[in-house]
């Protein structure tokens, strides 16, 4: 019998079939609240970057989560165009992200919590860069309360990243990444790899482990 002691190291990497894919108002009063409020979160699945300094096909690389679905997620900060000005500078050294149509409000039981801003990714100078298939949801939040405690509500948002496919709202092929059978198979036999140079430790038969240590091994027969 052998004994191992569970790793207590969270893995960014999520199993086939798991999806992150937060609501609007999940987004904002839930994760980005608790950005701006300093709370700590559960599994922290999303990364904090300075977005509008990298390209948008850099910023897979920087998610936090190592998925194959086709959509990423940031907390950024703004940075004003000048000084006290409420302009965002959004541009990056090979491009600029644009405002398409109006921002939108996003609910939490029936109150504004946030707004929703949507922008496309453009290759080149304003006002003749090409436009792509970039995409990014900004989200902001709004919340009263935050506000007369005297909490920053500018100073951080939220971001959803995505490549538009085709015509229609279709979004990162409905995140239909390729399922790769190989990497499953990689990780069974980094598995088994790893039961086969496991130490094996001698139990005698008058030791005894109460329900605390055994909540603290994996035992492999």
């Amino acid at each position: 019998m052998a004994i191992e002691s569970f790793s207590s190291s969270a893995s960014t990497s999520l199993a086939p079939g798991f999806r992150f894919h937060p609501t609007d108002e999940e987004l904002v009063f839930y994760y980005l609240r608790r950005k701006i409020c300093g709370k700590s979160f559960n599994f922290d699945a999303i990364s904090e970057i300075d977005i509008y300094k990298l390209e948008p096909w850099d910023l897979p690389d920087k998610s936090r989560l190592k998925t194959r679905d086709l959509e990423w997620y940031f907390f950024s900060m703004l940075d004003k165009k000048y000084g006290n000005s409420h302009r965002t500078n959004r541009a990056t050294e090979k491009g600029y992200w644009k405002t398409t149509g109006k921002d939108r409000t996003v609910y939490h039981r029936s109150v504004v919590v946030g707004m929703k801003k949507t922008l496309v990714y453009h290759f080149g100078r304003a006002p003749r860069g090409e436009r792509t298939n970039w995409v990014m949801h900004e989200y902001r939040l709004i919340d009263e309360e935050l506000t007369k405690a005297g909490f920053n509500q500018d100073s951080a948002v939220v971001c959803r990243v995505f490549q538009k496919s085709g015509s229609g709202p279709k979004n990162g092929e409905q995140y239909g990444a390729p399922l790769i059978e190989e990497e499953w198979e990689k990780e069974d036999l980094e598995l088994f790899q790893t039961m086969e140079n496991a130490e094996e430790v001698e139990v005698a038969s008058d030791d005894f482990l109460d329900g605390y240590d055994l909540e603290q091994v994996n035992v492999r027969f």
